[in-house]
């Protein structure tokens, strides 16, 4: 027995270590945003999440991979709804591009593109008098002090201005900004012990590059340029020119940490069930994509001003156009917007040329309309370099045409051990190119990678990978699954891959020039597109007997699937057999 001095101290330095703890954590919660809790909570999840991969992901303990990945994805699910902010964009990148990751990250991070939890009025007043000096009821004639929307940075009102115009007010969350410095400096840090002690993985050399565009989505200004910018070249495009619309910004209603654009009435391209009666369309009842699962589907409904307005061209004509707006953005302009999911795309009927509104109908009949694709939310842009814009271009180009030296040219160029499975992610379907005799490893069969040669393989994208593919392979993923989502109503990958093709013919000197796209002809690529041309034609016969295949089968009562749903399908065989990685069904639904 401990003596009753001894006793004495030990209970002091209990209460006084017990107070001084509950004293750190409230200044913390309080003054600091829980930045460091937060911190703490991030190294204690991923400690855990590194010693059951050190210790259970074996061969010996082969049994064992499938509970670890559940264990795994609860972890960091958890981790991002409890941090919140950019875990949740993390999260929510995650989901878009891990498309052969494990069957439960897929279904987990699904959900991260739900709405994220409001933050109270007296909040967002408190920002509008720090922004403006002024409370959101003097700034505004009208401020709805419920959101509209929220997601992981900011949150979005609906007011209207003292001259009578509607807008959209999208309000930077005060702890964001608070907490992003520490984020970020966690993000480092996790990667950095992800690449030199448990997983021996390159994943460090991203981190900059990464964190600089997070950073940036922090900033409205920057990003009112990003969509003035977009809503330039757009204009200066005629084959988009008044099929997308990006909001107009008003700039003396706007800062760092408030963002106010023109209000859009429309269907949210997230709302399946609105956006079917819009266009008098039914969609497949079950269908695939990345955002099919989601708990919350949104659902705004149509509002007033289309009641009596029926979309022309159908689902077809939507999805062509948003296929064509981010093939624009990435084989023409070199700037690509990265967080095209549909709670971002507003679908409306095309605006008489007097008025970028809409005004409704002057009678009850159904009057047809073109639809015209409002983009929102232009935080987050990647600037796609000329070298490796026109390498992407060609590798597209090639997948199609089967000119295997180039896809090896670019891919090798690139540090990618292996073109094959690259190319294959690339296009969402396969792709096999000739490969050494050696099969796939029995670690590789089981999708064991994290200590074995791939690591050292690996290293090469450290000096070779464009950074600028994460946030391509993000877009690409997102459009993939919106397509798939609405039952795949387009040939994507012909619409890509002729954008591509394109922008290798025609110059990059006038593209502020409004005049025709072949007037800027590159000789020396135009056979090399006449043959492009032809072998599209293959493509084609497969895309139509697929949707003949999917209209008999709904016919039927069968179900249903498109032609991404059969491209999902051929690419996880082929992956299977050709590298001996498992694919799970839900693999490319991100």
């Amino acid at each position: 027995m401990l003596p009753r001095f001894s006793r004495s101290r030990l209970v002091k330095r209990t209460v006084y270590t017990t107070f001084g703890l509950s004293a750190a954590y409230l200044a913390d919660t309080e003054l600091n945003a829980s930045a460091v809790t937060r911190n703490l909570r991030t190294l204690w999840t991923c400690a855990l999440i590194s010693a059951d991969y050190k210790l259970n992901f074996t061969p010996e303990h082969a049994d064992r991979i499938p509970a670890i990945h559940q264990r795994v994805a609860d972890r960091m699910y958890d981790l991002f709804t409890s941090n919140g902010g950019l875990y949740i964009k993390i999260g929510q990148a995650i989901g878009a591009n891990a498309a052969l990751m494990p069957a439960p990250f897929q279904q987990k991070f699904a959900r991260l593109f739900d709405d994220a939890p409001q933050i109270s009025y007296p909040t967002i007043a408190r920002v509008f008098q720090r922004e403006f000096n002024k409370s959101p009821q003097e700034l505004f004639a009208y401020f709805d002090e419920k959101a509209v929307a929220s997601a992981s940075v900011a949150q979005v009102h609906k007011a209207r201005t003292w001259d009578g115009d509607w807008v959209a007010v999208k309000v930077q969350k005060p702890d964001v900004g608070h907490q992003t410095g520490y984020d970020l400096m966690a993000f480092r840090a996790v990667m950095w012990a992800f690449e030199k002690w448990v997983f021996d993985l390159p994943v460090y050399f991203a981190v900059d590059f990464i964190s600089t565009h997070l950073r940036a989505e922090l900033d409205f200004i920057a990003e009112a340029s990003n969509s003035q910018r977009t809503a330039s070249l757009i204009a200066s495009e005629p084959r988009l020119a008044g099929k997308v619309y990006i909001p107009k910004v008003y700039p003396e209603y706007s800062t760092k940490r408030v963002l106010t654009a023109e209000w859009i009435d429309g269907v949210r391209l997230s709302d399946r069930e609105a956006l079917g009666r819009a266009v008098g369309e039914k969609l497949p009842e079950k269908s695939g994509g990345m955002f099919a699962d989601t708990h919350e589907e949104k659902r705004n409904g149509v509002p007033e001003s289309m009641r009596n307005v029926k979309l022309k061209g159908g689902m077809q004509s939507i999805m062509h156009t948003m296929v064509e707006l981010f093939s624009a953005q990435m084989f023409d302009w070199g700037f690509v917007h990265c967080d095209p999911h549909p709670g971002n795309i507003i679908i409306r009927p095309c605006p008489r040329p007097s008025s970028s509104s809409f005004s409704f109908p002057s009678s009850s009949k159904t009057v047809l309309r073109d639809p015209q694709l409002v983009l929102l939310d232009h935080g987050l842009y990647v600037t796609i370099r000329p070298t490796v814009k026109r390498q992407y271009a060609s590798l597209w180009r090639a997948l199609l045409t089967s000119d295997w030296d180039t896809i090896r040219d670019v891919t090798e160029s690139w540090g990618v051990g292996e073109a094959g499975l690259f190319a294959s992610a690339v296009l969402m379907r396969p792709v096999k190119i000739g490969r050494t005799a050696n099969g796939p490893s029995s670690r590789a069969e089981m999708g064991i990678g994290a200590n074995g040669d791939s690591g050292a393989e690996l290293n090469a994208y450290e000096q070779s990978m464009p950074k600028e593919l994460i946030f391509l392979g993000r877009n690409m993923r997102i459009v993939q699954g919106n397509n798939q989502s609405l039952g795949s109503p387009v040939n994507r990958i012909k619409i890509t891959a002729y954008w591509a093709s394109r922008s290798l013919v025609t110059t990059t000197t006038s593209l502020s020039s409004s005049r025709a796209w072949w007037v800027h002809l590159n000789t020396r690529e135009l056979w090399r597109d006449v043959l492009f041309r032809a072998a599209m034609f293959s493509l084609d016969v497969v895309f139509w007997v697929s949707k003949l295949r999917q209209r008999v089968r709904a016919w039927l009562g069968l179900t249903n699937g498109g032609f991404e749903d059969e491209l999902e399908r051929s690419v996880r065989g082929f992956a299977r057999s050709a590298f001996g990685v498992e694919v799970g069904p839900e693999a490319f639904e991100g």
